[in-house]
């Protein structure tokens, strides 16, 4: 978010209760998000489920975590369930929108936001709260992807690199989910960033 856009929302909001929202972040905590929606495209995609655990330092603190599902849109539909494999029976106790971004909202604060694709993420999150909240997300953004390429290209400029999440998973030595969920991508999502902010990259093996 830009420096006019956060005051514009500084001074819109400042007698609400999301005035906290817009002020510089302090604190050492990122959280790490993703999400499950019904389609690829970021400007149509409907919520599904919505996951997230907090990072600190080199500590990924899941005890402080939260996994939200949210009430079955209406495009949902054999395409989407073929993706991520929730039905339409699995989110008939879903929490409706307002209710799931309210409690996203709480549990993330003005901290960064970590993620695979997580400008993906956060589009799809930007419309609703808009719609729902008159604000987007002023959440700072952090690409695991971009990270792990930018520690490559400093090994081996101009090489080609298998940006996956599964390749960079293996190739920094870290656990693989047998299913995955947002949760688990979450997490996975976490563990790249540690690895990469605290840890030293393990040679990468020709193929």
């Amino acid at each position: 978010m830009n420096l006019l856009r956060r005051l514009w929302y500084q001074h819109k909001f400042k007698h609400s209760p999301y005035q906290s929202l817009f002020e510089r972040y302090r604190g050492d905590e990122l959280v790490s998000l993703d999400c499950e929606t019904t389609s690829l495209d970021p400007h149509s995609a409907e919520l599904v489920t919505i996951a997230a655990t907090r990072i600190k330092a080199n500590r990924i603190l899941t005890s402080q975590s939260i996994h939200l599902t949210l009430r079955a849109p209406a495009s949902l539909d054999a395409d989407s369930i073929a993706v991520h494999r929730i039905r339409h029976q699995d989110l008939q106790e879903g929490l409706d929108e307002q209710q799931a971004l309210a409690t996203l909202l709480t549990f993330i604060g003005n901290r960064p936001l970590v993620g695979y694709h997580i400008r993906y993420d956060k589009t799809i999150l930007d419309r609703y709260f808009q719609r729902l909240f008159g604000f987007t997300l002023p959440n700072k953004i952090v690409e695991v992807s971009h990270l792990y390429h930018e520690r490559l290209e400093r090994l081996l400029p101009n090489a080609y690199y298998d940006l996956s999440l599964e390749a960079i998973s293996r190739h920094l030595d870290l656990p693989l989910p047998a299913r995955h969920d947002a949760l688990q991508d979450a997490i996975t999502a976490a563990l790249i960033y540690v690895r990469l902010k605290h840890g030293d990259i393990p040679t990468l093996r020709s193929a």
